[in-house]
């Protein structure tokens, strides 16, 4: 077991960080999540046609790069200490792993392309009105309608729901639990844009009224694919939370030093010197849990289970903690509106419930062990 990164990916996690830096600063992530789509058109293609990072974890044979989730971690906690605005994570580390882990080789072969050329921007609506990330209490239902399949119900919170192009719906059927295709202009879905906390990352309530939908994979037997999916998309997102815990740090320390109070910077003193220890163990800690739940998704074996409660729990706690503290290093100055800080709070406090909260995982992790 390597937890260390290798060249190529270094190299990577260097380009990503350039492009991010000059596509993402403060201002147009301000700009963007002002919008209603919530991203920009002309970056998301430049992503999928100059850096292919759509496709980067999407096999070979259906146009992707045919890299693992090692390679797109870096990638997200890149994405995470930007705060990209951008359909990514709903796209990528959620519908594509969908469709790998439930789709037919068919299905496969007429989605996947889309999205690894950044054509389609998919997503997978995994919640209903509840707000319930168990997967076997869905309440959305599908009926066969000759050659194709009829959806009926509410999927809630859906990250990018109202952007999305395709949309990946579980839903029960006479068989059991299920995923289906469904355009995102089909007729009979009606879309809500939600107000949300963290306005970087756009949701929608989603109401399916006999809409048309295709199978994807076989019907009744989605429930073990999509549960792996949202423990390979909690390891992507405990990524994404280290990349902001990082960057929330860094603000700290460089504020830290430059502040100058009483005639010498905050740094110096030692309640200042402690938050910034504090916030140093909760990302060095933060990196160790999301990269043992990296190398669990990269092999697919019996500890992702694990791995990636546990990243999840402890990296959601270890974000909030970070940024709640990078305001107060901040003082005064921290708390307003025109400061990039209460962002990153937002978005630490908006991951801490996407995918499950720490008491939540940390349930997973007492069932799983037996506890």
């Amino acid at each position: 077991m390597n937890f260390g990164f290798s060249e190529e990916q270094e190299e990577l996690r260097k380009m990503v960080r350039r492009f991010l830096e000059e596509k993402s600063p403060e201002t147009e992530v301000r700009r963007l999540m002002a919008t209603e789509d919530g991203y920009d058109p002309a970056v998301w293609a430049q992503m999928a046609n100059e850096l292919a990072l759509q496709g980067l974890g999407i096999p070979e044979a259906y146009g992707g790069q045919g890299y693992g989730p090692v390679e797109l971690y870096v990638v997200f906690e890149e994405m995470g200490a930007a705060l990209l605005c951008s359909p990514y994570f709903s796209s990528v580390a959620l519908a594509a792993n969908a469709l790998m882990r439930v789709g037919t080789p068919e299905d496969q072969a007429t989605y996947l392309p889309g999205i690894a050329s950044g054509e389609t921007i998919a997503t997978l609506a995994l919640t209903d009105d509840a707000g319930q990330w168990d997967l076997s209490t869905t309440s959305t239902t599908a009926r066969e309608d000759g050659a194709s399949w009829r959806v009926s119900g509410v999927r809630n919170y859906v990250t990018d729901g109202s952007l999305a192009s395709l949309i990946l719906v579980p839903a029960v059927t006479d068989r059991g639990l299920s995923l289906f295709a469904v355009a995102g202009d089909a007729a009979g879905l009606s879309k809500e844009n939600l107000p949300t906390m963290d306005q970087t990352r756009k949701q929608s309530r989603l109401v399916f009224d006999n809409v048309e939908a295709a199978l994807v994979g076989v019907e009744g037997d989605a429930l073990a694919g999509l549960v792996t999916t949202t423990q390979i998309a909690a390891a992507a997102l405990a990524a994404e939370q280290v990349g902001g815990a990082q960057r929330v740090l860094n603000n700290a320390v460089e504020y830290a030093k430059t502040r100058i109070q009483f005639g010498r910077p905050i740094g110096s003193f030692q309640a200042i010197k402690h938050k910034c220890a504090d916030m140093l163990l909760d990302v060095e800690s933060a990196k160790s849990a999301a990269y043992y739940a990296a190398w669990a998704a990269q092999e697919l074996n019996d500890e992702l289970a694990v791995a990636s409660s546990l990243a999840k729990s402890f990296c959601s706690e270890a974000y909030f903690h970070c940024a709640a503290e990078n305001i107060q290093i901040h003082g005064g100055i921290g708390f307003t509106w025109e400061h990039h800080a209460h962002l990153y709070f937002k978005r630490a406090k908006s991951s801490e419930l996407f995918l499950g909260d720490p008491a939540y995982h940390r349930e997973l992790l007492a069932q799983r062990l037996g506890i």
